[in-house]
């Protein structure tokens, strides 16, 4: 796989998880008032690194099995088999009736998840833009 289509895969896959948080944060906010409702969250970002890590990496020792049912010390990971966990955040407490959503602070990761979507959407107009530019010429 090229680099070209390996960073618009990955920054299409953050897109896409960018939505999904936006539906989380979203449902959020519209259950702040709900007695013992907990938020939830999207986990992702540190799957997808271990997996890009995993491709380059090999350690020194490895771990003879001698069973297919024997655990392994590593595995290679694929990253575009990573996918989003949405979590619930049984942890923090906010409110008295059991509600752990903080509405401010989820306006907040709102505005950060926007920001970032932006930003993801920027990098791939310029990865195509690039792309452009040598067909020009």
């Amino acid at each position: 796989m090229s680099n070209f289509s390996k960073t618009l895969d990955l920054l299409n896959r953050a897109m896409d998880v960018s939505m999904l948080r936006g539906e989380v944060y979203a449902d959020n906010l519209a259950n702040k008032d709900v007695p013992n409702w907990k938020r939830s969250d999207v986990n992702f970002e540190a799957s997808l690194k271990k997996a890009l890590l995993s491709e380059n990496y090999r350690p020194v020792f490895q771990m003879a099995r001698q069973d297919g049912r024997h655990v392994t010390n590593w595995s290679q990971m694929d990253y575009r088999e990573v996918q989003p966990r949405r979590v619930l955040d049984y942890l923090s407490t906010y409110d008295t009736n059991g509600n752990n959503v903080d509405p401010e602070e989820e306006f907040n990761k709102i505005l950060k998840n926007q920001m970032q979507y932006t930003l993801y959407a920027q990098a791939a107009a310029f990865e195509y833009g690039q792309v452009s530019l040598v067909l020009r010429a």
